[in-house]
């Protein structure tokens, strides 16, 4: 995990192929399944679809995401729609992993506001860095298991023994 340049990188190696990973995260309605504040996710277009996630202080929030670049089974790129300032944009890279039948998923992220923003954010316990590398981590055990116990960095009882 690093944080150079303002960006947040996180991987995991997930013992399951490369198609299967990258079809099961680009079905965009299994995102909150793994991701620790996103409660929904609705496709509202071609490339755009409508995310709410749970904030600070039980505070729910929408915004539309627009997938920006896709490369079949290696990267998903997409970001936020709004005010520039604001936007958040992922790269989500699905490159095959040492052994065979693996997959390494690497996710880099740049969140709003750069340094100040995640200054900001650490104020109120929210950790970027923390939360990409749970989301991973969430992402492999529901691959390999089909059950999500990690619930760090998450919305308080959002993950049961048994991923929904």
């Amino acid at each position: 995990m690093a944080a150079k340049k303002n960006l947040i990188e996180a991987s995991v190696v997930i013992r399951k192929p490369r198609e299967e990973v990258f079809g099961f995260y680009r079905d965009f309605g299994n995102l909150p399944r793994f991701l620790g504040d996103v409660m929904a996710v609705e496709q509202v277009g071609p490339t755009d679809s409508r995310w709410t996630i749970q904030g600070p202080l039980g505070v729910r929030l929408a915004w539309t995401v627009r997938v920006t670049e896709e490369r079949a089974n290696e990267l998903i790129r997409y970001e936020t729609v709004g005010l520039p300032q604001l936007t958040t944009y992922w790269e989500i890279h699905f490159d095959p992993g040492s052994r065979a039948g693996e997959t390494e998923v690497r996710e880099v992220m740049k969140a709003p506001l750069g340094r100040s923003g995640r200054a900001l954010l650490a104020v109120i316990r929210k950790f970027p860095d923390k939360e990409v590398a749970a989301n991973l981590n969430r992402l492999k055990q529901l691959m390999e298991t089909g059950t999500v116990t990690d619930t760090s960095y998450a919305v308080a009882g959002k993950f049961g023994r048994r991923a929904h």
